[in-house]
């Protein structure tokens, strides 16, 4: 069952548009999408569309806590709508596929720091880094 958006949408503060809404619905259906791959997955729904509206779409809905921003070495920035929880990532060296991997130990944040210094600690990310299945098939 998909979410409804345009009820989060509103329960964040925002204004239901369609924008937001194709955003939404295309990181449901591709997580890890980086903003040039949103471009080309909503032209055929909302036809032209410029990364500069994307990335102000993506940036309101991660302020609103609908989305979030993966930061991944190598690449660039990627969303996802998988945003209640302290997961992390597994990232292909070869191909670049990401797929999620749910937290490793314990409760959020899953990782204890030795030293805070002073701040507080919302989440830990972690980024596994190897071969997909796929590429080390292929390498065999």
């Amino acid at each position: 069952m998909s979410p409804d958006w345009s009820r989060a949408l509103r329960d964040a503060g925002l204004r239901v548009t369609q924008q937001r809404l194709a955003v939404l619905d295309e990181l449901q259906a591709a997580p890890h999408a980086e903003a040039d791959e949103l471009v080309r997955r909503l032209e055929p729904r909302l036809g032209a569309v410029s990364a500069q509206t994307v990335y102000g779409v993506v940036a309101a809905l991660e302020e609103a806590g609908l989305v979030r921003r993966i930061d991944l070495p190598g690449h660039a920035w990627r969303y996802e709508t998988r945003v209640a929880d302290n997961h992390h990532h597994l990232v292909c060296r070869a191909c670049g596929t990401v797929q999620d991997v749910d937290c490793v130990v314990g409760a959020a944040p899953c990782l204890t720091p030795s030293d805070t210094h002073g701040f507080t600690i919302e989440a830990a990310d972690v980024v596994f880094s190897g071969l997909c299945a796929d590429c080390t098939a292929r390498r065999g």
